[in-house]
């Protein structure tokens, strides 16, 4: 049998409709044959990816000076997990935050994740999109990263992630602003160039105790359950600005409390314990010191005392006789000294 050549169209636009592969014999055919492979035609359908990128969302993500090293590995992770991230080196502490705007222009990037750290124990997170606004502060706290969880989940690195969100952001209009800003930067365009056609892992949004907990799972396609791989992170929302880092606020948190009156509170109670010890302890002593006059005063040891009897006075109104000295044990004197002074 002759060997037979495939044809096919290079990938076209969305408008042109898919075209056909013919299978052409090398010798000469018959009218015949020809209708015979007519009927053999085989149609390639046009590829998936249109080849165009219409989503061009940028994220640049970089921090300010002063970080710790948990802050850092997180950042890291974040650039690995979104394949559509930036990053630029550290903005100085004097800067102010309208800087970070025109970084965002000179990078070519719409949206920024901005790291702010304070005595060096603080982070703060700034989610804008840049230039124009909207923008959000948060306060992170309990940062665990990739490599501290060491857990079993392993995704591909590129690929595009789910995004699921509490019911509770469709509820409140703040929250459903926050979801559209989570939305714009997090998620990974479609057809982004150093992005993998493949969904294999799932970011989760949740709100528990007025605040939003991040957590990275895998999705495992045996039996289609899902495996926690990290990083995780929760975010206490401060404020959000109309603007870009800055202008009108759109909204306050009411329960949000500074670091700074929550280590205050703390030390205020550490000293009122030890107050209460001290006053604790005054007590046991005065208390000790009562005890001991109660025993030495007993009350009831006066019931077992009688009274003497009076005796009548006897004054003597004549003189005493003088005693009589035995003669015998006069003489008995005189020998023991006498044999002495031998």
């Amino acid at each position: 049998m002759s060997a037979f050549k495939r044809k096919r169209g290079g990938q076209g636009s969305a408008n042109k409709k898919a075209k056909k592969a013919k299978f052409v014999a090398d010798g000469g055919q018959t009218p015949d044959e020809a209708g015979q492979e007519s009927r053999n035609e085989v149609t390639i359908p046009p590829p998936v990816s249109k080849g165009k990128w219409t989503n061009k969302e940028r994220v640049l993500i970089f921090s300010s000076r002063g970080i710790n090293f948990r802050t850092r590995h997180l950042m890291k992770d974040l650039k690995t997990m979104m394949p559509h991230s930036k990053e630029d080196t550290k903005m100085d502490r004097k800067d102010k935050l309208f800087v970070v705007n025109e970084v965002c222009e000179i990078k070519n990037c719409n949206k920024c994740l901005f790291f702010e750290a304070k005595k060096k124990q603080d982070l703060y997170m700034w989610i804008s999109n840049s230039p124009h606004g909207p923008s959000a502060k948060f306060l992170v706290q309990n940062i665990h990263t990739l490599a501290e969880l060491k857990m079993t989940g392993n995704c591909l690195k590129g690929s595009r992630p789910l995004l699921s969100f509490d019911p509770k952001f469709d509820k409140e209009p703040h929250y459903a602003l926050l979801k559209e800003l989570f939305i714009q930067t997090f998620s990974t365009p479609r057809y982004h160039p150093k992005s993998q056609p493949f969904v294999d892992h799932v970011f989760t949004f949740s709100i528990a105790d007025n605040r939003i907990w991040f957590r990275n799972y895998q999705i495992i396609e045996e039996d289609a359950s899902i495996v926690e791989i990290g990083p995780r992170f929760v975010l206490n929302l401060i404020k959000i600005f109309q603007g870009s880092f800055g202008g009108p606020t759109l909204y306050e948190n009411p329960d949000f409390q500074s670091p700074n009156m929550h280590r205050r509170e703390l030390r205020l109670a550490a000293a009122a314990k030890v107050r209460e010890k001290q006053m604790v302890k005054e007590l046991h002593k005065l208390k000790r010191a009562e005890v001991k006059e109660n025993v030495d005063n007993d009350v009831t040891a006066d019931v077992f005392l009688t009274p003497a009897e009076e005796k009548p006075v006897h004054i003597q109104t004549e003189a005493p006789e003088p005693k009589v000295v035995k003669k015998k044990q006069k003489a008995f004197k005189r020998q023991r000294m006498q044999m002495g002074r031998r």
